[in-house]
């Protein structure tokens, strides 16, 4: 398996770059909602660019690294307005199997009611991936691993932490 390793500066530079993307292309959406934890921080990023309020989706699948289990759903949304401003762009930092941005979709239709427009937006778009997203700054042919600059924090103890701010 290929990998891919992203330095901070790398990814900000690519949810800018993502950013550009979807205001150049003229769409108007009201509200972001991000997919956590993987587009906590382009959610956020976005949030203050388009200076659009942010909801907060916590959905996730992965057991370990690489291993997929069944998707789960938070209970609620996160967000500070009463319900989901329409037209919506999800974002996420990227799509895998396509199975959690399909799913998504279909659940906001769902239980939220969404009767507008929802696009979708990641960094990286793995070929792999049963779902297209609508915009999308790197395809990836091959299906890496990407390590991300925040996942040295995954198994990191607060004593190692402590040791490493010494």
């Amino acid at each position: 398996m290929t990998e891919l390793h992203i330095s901070w500066i790398d990814y900000h530079r690519k949810i800018e770059q993502l950013a550009i993307q979807i205001a150049e292309s003229g769409w108007q959406f009201k509200q972001i909602l991000c997919l956590a934890r993987g587009g906590l921080r382009v959610g956020d990023i976005f949030s203050r660019f388009f200076h659009k309020p942010l909801a907060i989706l916590s959905v996730g699948s992965y057991i370990n690294e690489g291993e997929r289990g069944k998707l789960k759903f938070a209970a609620n949304l996160t967000m500070t307005t009463e319900s989901l401003q329409q037209p919506l762009l999800v974002v996420d930092d990227l799509v895998d199997s396509g199975e959690t941005l399909k799913e998504t979709i279909l659940w906001l239709n769902k239980s939220q009611a969404i009767k507008t427009e929802i696009r979708t937006a990641v960094i990286w778009y793995k070929a792999c991936s049963i779902y297209t997203p609508d915009y999308y700054l790197e395809y990836l042919p091959d299906k890496p691993w990407i390590h991300q600059p925040f996942e040295i924090y995954e198994n990191m103890s607060l004593e190692q932490l402590k040791d490493n701010s010494a």
